[in-house]
């Protein structure tokens, strides 16, 4: 295993859309391998294979004490909505409010071309729906609120019984 340079915001290519991997190899288990290593060593719970700059589908997360890989992965389904704070390897020293499901049911490959369904609740369902993102070309700065919406809508509704002095 190696680790791999990450792409940071402003870099081109974390603006393409990933393309499918076809060919189920050892290539592939390299670039998990490394992507595994590569978040690891900088304390991410999730990254995308265009995030150390290979324009493939690939994905690998961490949630739980494991790890998953996933490939070609497709959200079939989501529903619900909280805010997350979320920040991201490629934009260091971000963190902001995102939108998020609160449940996703994702499909995908293994490292071998097995096919499974996931289904992620709550925080494992941001970090799929952020690393999913990150595909097709998203950055959660992309989505963001610079403060909780939820925290906010409150706050304007209590100022209506505040009282200044």
């Amino acid at each position: 295993m190696a680790t791999r340079k990450i792409i940071i915001i402003g870099d081109e290519l974390l603006r393409k859309k990933s393309k499918e991997q076809k060919v189920f190899d050892e290539n592939l288990g390299t670039l998990l391998d490394d992507m595994k290593e590569t978040m690891k060593i900088n304390d991410g719970m999730g990254l995308a294979a265009v995030q150390v700059g290979v324009l493939k589908r690939v994905v690998i997360i961490e949630a739980n004490n494991m790890f998953m890989e996933l490939v070609n992965p497709v959200i079939n389904y989501q529903e619900g909505k909280r805010y997350c704070r979320e920040g991201c390897l490629s934009v260091v020293g971000v963190r902001e409010w995102v939108a998020r499901p609160t449940l996703i049911s994702v499909s995908a490959y293994d490292r071998f071309g097995n096919p499974f369904t996931i289904v992620g609740v709550d925080d494992l369902a941001m970090v799929l729906s952020h690393e999913i993102d990150h595909l097709d070309g998203i950055v959660f700065t992309d989505k963001s609120f610079k403060e909780n919406p939820d925290a906010v809508k409150k706050v304007k509704r209590e100022k209506k019984w505040e009282l200044f002095f």
